[in-house]
């Protein structure tokens, strides 16, 4: 019997959001019956473009369905913008937490609703990316995937790996590949120590410059990509960063937002908190 907290319980016993919205602006599906769990998450903005209505439909297990119903509390009334900064960590604080072995259930939450915004924004039905290598061919998790919670998480071992994402879950033939990849992660931690506030030695401007452009490729990149957008580095003069949008990112309404509360925000978190973000030509 797993320990669930009485807030998963509640959630699941009186599941909030049920069903699907009535001509949706963004619908979003992940996972497969064949694995076990499957959602589909749909919501409708209203004309100052947050989230009035969101709706979920699932079959999978009591962390499933209470993932999905605080999924749709958490983002009503929040942007686009705002919405998709949602980890699978917050999803389950609000939950009050989650077993170890159901952590996955919160990263299908996020991955839905990530489909769904890239579906408003490009009208296509699934996320799709060149870059896609998947590992765990037994539940179809990509290489992206798992560095991306085991990076989010602070993860250390295969078996943790396994809970969050269920790679490595089946046959066991990719473990050795996912340790490979947390053992990379692992290896990206100490080479940012120099970074830490705090830390004895400081970054000279190469050391700077090539840590920001490990970041844009490592984090900033792909987010973009998926919608189908991209990045220019255009220039590093000390603390300040200069960028360029690319595709669909290139005079997005929200580019504003992107700039200053995805872009910044992680280039403060992972390289100096001095940093500023200046768009070219602006």
């Amino acid at each position: 019997m797993w320990d669930y907290t009485e807030k998963v319980l509640d959630h699941f016993r009186n599941p909030r959001n049920i069903g699907r919205v009535e001509n949706p602006d963004g619908t979003g599906t992940v996972g497969s019956l064949a694995c076990g769990d499957a959602l589909t998450l749909t919501f409708k903005l209203d004309a100052q473009g947050r989230i009035t209505e969101a709706k979920f439909q699932t079959f999978g297990c009591a962390s499933a369905i209470a993932s999905s119903s605080a999924l749709t509390e958490m983002i009503k009334g929040k942007t686009l913008v705002e919405a998709e900064k949602i980890t699978n960590k917050e999803i389950a604080a609000y939950l009050g937490g989650l077993p170890d072995q159901k952590m996955h259930c919160s990263v299908m939450g996020r991955e839905a609703l990530e489909v769904a915004i890239h579906n408003y924004r490009t009208g296509e039905t699934m996320v799709k990316s060149l870059e896609e290598n998947i590992v765990c061919t037994c539940f179809g998790v990509s290489e992206n995937e798992i560095l991306r919670v085991v990076r989010e998480n602070n993860l250390t071992d295969v078996d943790q790996v396994t809970n969050f994402c269920k790679a490595g879950g089946g046959c066991g033939g990719c473990r050795d590949k996912i340790q490979t990849l947390v053992n990379q992660v692992k290896t990206e931690r100490e080479s940012r120590k120099f970074a830490a506030p705090g830390a004895p030695r400081k970054m000279t401007n190469i050391q700077k410059i090539k840590l920001i452009e490990e970041v844009v490729d490592r984090e900033i990149r792909p987010a973009l990509q998926r919608d189908q957008g991209d990045i220019e580095l255009v220039d590093v003069a000390g603390d300040r960063v200069t960028i360029a949008f690319r595709g669909m990112c290139a005079g997005c309404q929200v580019s504003e937002y992107t700039r200053r509360d995805f872009i910044e925000a992680k280039l403060r978190e992972c390289v100096a908190p001095e940093i500023t973000v200046v768009e070219e030509g602006k």
